[in-house]
């Protein structure tokens, strides 16, 4: 199993000053210690659900690039785009900027939003969720095929592109990596199969999460889809440095029914040192699993 980072939370002693190399440090940490992928939120507010709105949030997008230029192996995106945040020609045009500027590290985590609050205050449009989900379906099309040969015109129900020219295209052959995110079970896990590379989940616990990946085997099945395709993912609240043991037995049952990679998020005022013991103690055993 491999092990990723998840960087949700800005609010340290001394930011905003502090912030850039504080974040620099944890991804350098997480680089070194041997974990694929370093993600950040994509929203401009904090999620209340985790503090205030009006606590430290950065623009995803820019930090993603300013970390391209502090690691050399890390996976690097957000978890997840949201659909309605920026207008897909132009998103698929950011994800292939990152793309060569990271030299093939870049990958597409997408999904339906969800934060109206957010929209609301800075004007942003925030539809139903039906048009949310018809939206994310297209910006999908969208980028697969912007970063394709096909630079011809895109004619959908919520997107018109003239031309869908991408100059210089991404690296990475035959295009960055698209990751769905969500479990919504008749839209999200269905839009998994029909399009996803990767699904990211929540740890709901292992039956549960055993359910969505059966749902998303269905849903390949309807398709005609290798679900082997797919690579399954899920994001842990668990703190491994409590119980280095418990983790490691818990990620392998996790493993046994088929996913892939877990996201952690740093705890504590020094994330740097928190990713580098976590790697120490858990990514060399993680990695047999």
């Amino acid at each position: 199993m491999k092990l990723a980072i998840h960087f949700p939370n800005f609010s340290y002693p001394g930011a905003p000053g502090s912030l850039s190399k504080l974040i620099a440090s944890t991804a350098r940490a997480a680089d070194d210690g041997g974990c694929t992928t370093m993600t950040l939120m994509d929203h401009w507010f904090q999620m209340e659900r985790r503090a205030p709105a009006t606590e430290p949030m950065l623009e995803g997008y820019t930090t993603l690039g300013f970390l391209a230029g502090q690691t050399t192996r890390l996976k690097l995106g957000l978890l997840v785009t949201g659909v309605t945040y920026r207008h897909p020609g132009l998103l698929a045009k950011i994800v292939a900027t990152l793309d060569v500027l990271s030299e093939g590290r870049a990958f597409l985590g997408l999904g339906a939003a969800w934060y109206e609050r957010e929209h609301l205050a800075l004007g942003v449009p925030f539809p139903p969720l039906t048009e949310r989900f018809g939206r994310l379906e297209e910006a999908i099309q969208i980028c697969e095929q912007m970063w394709s040969d096909n630079d011809g015109p895109y004619d959908g129900r919520y997107y018109q592109l003239a031309e869908t020219i991408c100059s210089p295209r991404p690296l990475q052959s035959p295009r960055p990596p698209i990751m769905i995110g969500g479990s919504g079970e008749q839209k999200t896990l269905r839009l998994v199969a029909q399009y996803a590379d990767a699904c990211n989940l929540f740890d709901l616990g292992l039956d549960a999460v055993v359910h969505k990946l059966e749902v998303i085997d269905r849903h390949c099945a309807d398709l005609n889809r290798d679900p082997a395709e797919i690579t399954r993912t899920m994001l842990s609240f668990f703190d491994p440095l409590a119980d280095v043991d418990g983790f490691l037995m818990l990620m392998e049952a996790y493993a046994a029914v088929g996913i892939g990679q877990v996201w952690l998020s740093p705890r504590g005022d020094d994330p740097a040192g928190y990713v580098a013991r976590v790697t120490e103690l858990v990514v060399p055993r993680l990695s047999v699993i």
